[in-house]
Order: structure tokens, then sequence, then C-alpha cells
């Protein structure tokens, strides 16, 4: 498996400005956005990536009524003790507060993080949503930010982050990814089938997805169901041509 061709990761600026500004135009059309039970939700962002990142996607979640929440934890440089030590009581913290479980959507690394809290407390957690979130162990040779992970390994904590192969976890887990991915290989962020996971395919670039109008609505789409009564995505007429199932590994 190779990394992602050059010209991809090179436009992924450009592609991702398309995105974002798609999605500012389609903010008075949010109303028909699915909606659902408003419930907490924490928001994880991606590799080098801060909350500001997020923001967005967060203020879209805030719109439809959920309880939004950043990581706080300031620039996302890899799993630090920090990080290791910090998250799990993040989560404790919000799931005590709102008095339920807490569903997360990780943007890249950040989905790596969330599949662990999900692995480790999942009476925690209620859904996992990652977005371009690779899980396999070949993803080191096919990244084009291993070099600077690698870089920085010197602040991570041992052990830290665990590629999981994708296998199935006590909750439900919807893995979005795109093929057009210029970070990592899209096939890295396929997790395996079970009845309560799936992969989507969008649309667009890797930096792009946390504003990304199909990612907007698969997002207020699986977060919008009733707990305990998890099914897999369907996708509407408008949206068939931009998300597509596809089969896990």
């Amino acid at each position: 498996m190779k990394r992602p061709p050059l010209v991809s990761a090179l436009t992924e600026p450009l592609r991702a400005g398309g995105e974002f500004a798609t999605s500012v135009g389609l903010l008075p059309f949010r109303s028909r956005l699915p909606a659902g039970d408003p419930h907490s939700v924490l928001v994880l962002p991606g590799f080098m990536a801060t909350d500001r990142s997020t923001g967005p996607l967060r203020r879209l979640l805030a719109s439809l009524g959920y309880d939004a929440h950043g990581w706080g934890l300031g620039r996302n440089v890899g799993p630090t003790e920090r990080v290791a030590r910090d998250m799990p009581s993040l989560l404790d913290r919000i799931a005590e507060s709102s008095g339920a479980p807490v569903s997360i959507i990780g943007w890249s690394l950040g989905g790596i993080y969330a599949r662990q809290l999900a692995a480790r407390t999942a009476e925690q957690v209620r859904v996992v949503v990652t977005l371009g979130t690779p899980v396999r162990k070949e993803v080191r040779s096919a990244s084009n930010a291993q070099g600077l992970f690698d870089r920085l390994s010197a602040f991570h904590a041992p052990g830290h982050p665990l590629l999981d192969d994708g296998d199935p976890l006590a909750v439900p887990v919807t893995a979005v990814h795109t093929r057009a991915d210029g970070v990592v290989h899209w096939e890295t962020c396929l997790v395996k089938d079970a009845p309560n996971a799936e992969n989507l395919r969008v649309a667009g670039s890797h930096t792009g997805l946390g504003f990304n109008p199909a990612v907007a609505y698969i997002a207020a789409d699986r977060l919008g169901q009733t707990p305990g009564r998890w099914s897999r995505f369907v996708t509407p007429a408008p949206y068939r041509r931009v998300i597509t199932h596809v089969p896990g590994r």
C-alpha cells in the first residue's frame, strides 16, 4: 500500500477551501438536517490541529441542539502523556455532567483517540464517528504525515496511539473516508464489518472533512438515532452521488 499521490497532498488546502465555501453557502439549509435526541458530543481534532479546526462542526451541532465540546488540549501533536491522561478525565466529566453517554466524533488522529476511549469505557460512549481516521498498521508506510509524526515521537507516551486494525467495538461506529485523501491512504481507514459498524465514502479532501456538507449530514443522522436502536446509514436521494457505502475489510 503506497502513500497518497503527491498531487493529492499538494491540492488538499485548495480542495478543503472549496468544501468550506460550500458549507457556508448551505448554512440556510441546516434546518433540513436530521434532528434527533440532543446529547453531549465530544469532537477531537486531527494531527497538528486544534479546536479551531473543529469549530464549524461544533457550531453546526450546537445549532441542532447538541451540547458540543472541544477537547481543550491545544494543538494535537500526537499522543502525549497529557493527552493520554486528560482525555479519559474529560470524557468522565462530560458524561457525569450530562448524566448520559457521550458521542465522540474524531477527525483523523482524533478518531484513533475516539476508538481508544470507546474501547476502554464503552459505558460512557454512545456512538463513534471517525473522519479520515487510519486504523490499520499499514498507515505507517501509507501516510504523507508519518514523517512529521515520527519527528514528534519523543513527546509521545509509550504505546500510544494504538492502531486496532478496525476491530469491532462494543459501541456503534461509522467510519467516514474519502478516496481522494491526500494525507492517508483511504484503505487504511476501513473498519472491519460488524453489525454495529459501517464504512461511508464521501467526495472531498482529508483536511476538509470537518466542514464537508456530506459529512455534516452523516454526523447529524448518526447522532440523531435513538440509543440502543442503531441501524446502518441510508443515503438520501440528494446525496447518492457523494455518499456511498463501502464494504469493510
